[in-house]
């Protein structure tokens, strides 16, 4: 009987042995997640998109120094592409570029359409192109967040008292 007595002490102390291990490969793994916090240098970019443009406009975290803005615009010739998803994607291809050259690799994404009174709500065709280019070319993602503006009430509509009448 003495020997079972033996066993089940042994049997106890392995068992603390392993909680003693977990708790330190617990503490190992929060120092590599605060480390690969420190990696990232962040940015905000600032995407505008209408049915006739799309602008990007990288930022500073505090929004008020310029690192970067590219519009379709400067990457096409022709008026009406300007606003069509595969100019977004090379306007964003060269944003990342830029971005990464500086330091920055990680973005807050500020989503913006023409909003108001009178324009439409949802952004362009090419906002969404330009957010997936943007994690192809290595870019990490913070928070996508829509800033259009949204009337409080506003101007009349045109139409008059009776609406428009064909």
């Amino acid at each position: 009987m003495a020997e079972e007595v033996k066993k089940a002490e042994v049997k106890v102390e392995e068992v603390k042995t392993v909680e003693v291990k977990t708790e330190e490969a617990v503490k190992e793994v929060k120092k590599t997640v605060k480390k690969d916090n420190s990696q990232y240098k962040w940015g905000i970019i600032h995407i505008y998109s209408s049915y006739n443009n799309t602008h990007l406009h990288v930022t500073d975290v505090s929004g008020s120094e310029t690192i970067t803005k590219v519009t379709g615009g400067m990457v096409t010739k022709s008026d009406r592409l300007k606003a069509a998803p595969n100019i977004a994607m090379a306007a964003a291809k060269e944003i990342a570029d830029a971005c990464l050259k500086k330091g920055v690799n990680a973005l807050y994404v500020k989503l913006r359409g023409v909003g108001g009174h009178n324009g439409p709500m949802n952004p362009g065709p090419g906002s969404q192109a330009a957010i997936r280019m943007l994690t192809r070319h290595g870019m990490k993602l913070g928070r996508i967040e829509d800033v259009t503006p949204v009337p409080h009430d506003s101007c009349r509509k045109k139409g008059g008292k009776r609406g428009r009448r064909p």
